[in-house]
């Protein structure tokens, strides 16, 4: 009854001191090789703090919702504003065409055309759409490669002649903005994948802050125009139409 007694008592104040206890058992009235017992019991005064957790997670839930909102402002930003219901059931069709995506026809015409991709646009000629893919070669000439938007072959490539006489400028400005960049005409068709279907690309060098316009729709027609940072690849509203 006794070593109930010291037992019980040893193992309450092991759970009262949050500590580890040893008890030893006792058989009868002679000594025997004690057997170690122990009682892990969990210590709340750790200097931990219980909230803590909680706390980060509040932090990262209000950290969250703040990006989203930010997302969600730069989404509507980038819309355009002058659409009808004409218009968005046109940018649907047009989106809907295109299974082969704007970075996969660019890197399919630069395997049949070497150089630097500068536009790509998903064109309506005809009955038939294509994209239509402006490359700038080494050499300084403009060809102009056609891709199916079915199938991702080339359907058809020509040089572009410079009936203007202003191809030398050009060519000359869009070296310029691409020196030093770092982000591909593919690439940047891969970020404004990541807001919707793109259906152009083009290389906007005329300003002075130099980036890629691309041109994208939403499931419903709705269509939307980004910027994407040439050096950095980060997509943001273009706001140019404000």
């Amino acid at each position: 009854m006794k070593r109930n007694i010291v037992i019980a008592t040893i193992a309450a104040a092991a759970l009262i001191g949050g500590g580890t206890a040893t008890a030893i058992a006792v058989s009868g009235d002679e000594e025997a090789p004690a057997k170690k017992s122990n009682v892990q019991v969990s210590n709340d005064d750790t200097g931990r703090d219980d909230d803590a957790n909680v706390n980060d997670t509040d932090d990262n839930d209000a950290d969250d919702k703040a990006e989203d909102k930010a997302d969600a402002a730069e989404d509507n930003a980038a819309k355009d504003t002058g659409e009808d219901a004409e218009d968005k059931a046109e940018n649907a069709a047009d989106a809907k065409v295109a299974q082969v995506d704007a970075a996969d026809a660019i890197k399919a015409a630069l395997k049949n055309t070497a150089g630097t991709a500068v536009s790509a646009d998903l064109d309506d000629e005809g009955t038939k759409h294509v994209w239509d893919v402006d490359i700038l070669t080494n050499g300084g000439a403009w060809h102009s490669v056609q891709v199916d938007p079915a199938t991702g072959k080339v359907v058809g490539s020509h040089v572009d002649r410079d009936d203007d006489g202003d191809d030398a400028a050009e060519t000359a400005q869009i070296r310029a903005a691409l020196k030093g960049s770092s982000v591909t005409a593919a690439e940047a068709a891969e970020a404004g994948a990541t807001k919707g279907t793109v259906t152009s690309v083009d290389l906007d060098e005329e300003s002075t802050d130099k980036a890629w316009e691309v041109d994208t729709t939403a499931a419903n027609g709705t269509g939307s125009d980004w910027r994407v940072d040439p050096d950095s690849g980060k997509i943001t509203a273009d706001r140019s139409n404000d």
